[in-house]
């Protein structure tokens, strides 16, 4: 059993406080809605979220540093500095802000540069993921409930499911005609965004994932959830760590042509 079921555990109640803040501003009337620098929205259920998982950090784990979408990075105090969380308070703050149901909090552990393990919880969804390495990738209302899940074994684009953010990135970042052709090659197309697709992919439900544009509390607690039920989990260069800035998760069986075909060469 893998060395992390105490931090899951620490995730799980984490995550339930996250829940009850979220829950109770989703459709408010009265959700104070602003916008950051980069245009992108923030609610108060975002700031909210994020300052009890660090309060809640800062006496379980006064150790370990926290990287938060909200307040930037906190450094932790003496001991092991190769230790932090990373927090996504609301990933999906476009669907929260709408009434859209697809929204979750995603926490990561990350050890030495590496995602180590992973929990989203998507409330309004009734459903969580979690996982961490040599422990397994599983799904449920909580922990009790758990099933343990794993990717598809479909071994052919021209029989999977393929799932997408958005096109407007690949324009931006010069793969649009590659990303066009990719979605012409598979059996079906769903552009869920945000972690939902790679959760869907993590329990089998569709096999391909990509996204073109993503930061570190984006990533980090998909990553160990996906490679624990089986997936490939790199960047658009095939690298494999957070760091790379986009994504493409697969069942492992699809990953190398779908590498090549956003690469733009012959497949």
């Amino acid at each position: 059993m893998s060395g992390y079921s105490d931090d899951l555990s620490l995730a799980h109640l984490l995550a339930d406080a996250a829940d009850s803040i979220s829950m109770a501003r989703f459709r408010a009337l009265d959700l104070h809605v602003e916008s950051k620098p980069d245009l992108t929205p923030v609610s108060d259920a975002d700031t909210a979220v994020e300052k009890a998982i660090r309060a809640t950090l800062a006496r379980a784990r006064p150790r370990d540093g926290v990287l938060g979408e909200e307040y930037g990075m906190s450094m932790p105090g003496a001991g092991s500095g190769s230790r932090h969380w990373v927090i996504d308070p609301i990933d999906g703050t476009k669907n929260f802000i709408r009434g859209v149901p697809i929204w979750g909090t995603l926490i990561a552990l990350v050890e030495d540069d590496v995602p180590v393990a992973g929990l989203v919880s998507a409330p309004a969804l009734g459903r969580r993921w979690w996982g961490a390495t040599g422990h397994g990738a599983y799904a449920g209302r909580h922990q009790a409930g758990a099933t343990r899940i794993r990717v598809s074994a479909v071994n052919r684009l021209a029989d999977a499911s393929l799932c997408y953010s958005s096109l407007s990135g690949w324009k931006e970042n010069g793969r649009l005609e590659p990303m066009l052709d990719l979605l012409l090659q598979v059996w079906r197309t769903r552009a869920y965004g945000d972690f939902y697709g790679y959760m869907l992919l993590a329990e089998g439900a569709l096999d391909v994932m990509v996204e073109p544009e993503l930061s570190l509390w984006d990533v980090a607690a998909l990553m160990p959830i996906v490679r624990e039920a089986g997936g490939t989990f790199t960047d658009l260069q095939g690298r494999p760590g957070p760091g790379g800035g986009s994504a493409i998760a697969t069942n492992g069986h699809l990953h190398e042509e779908v590498l090549t075909r956003l690469a733009g060469e012959p497949a």
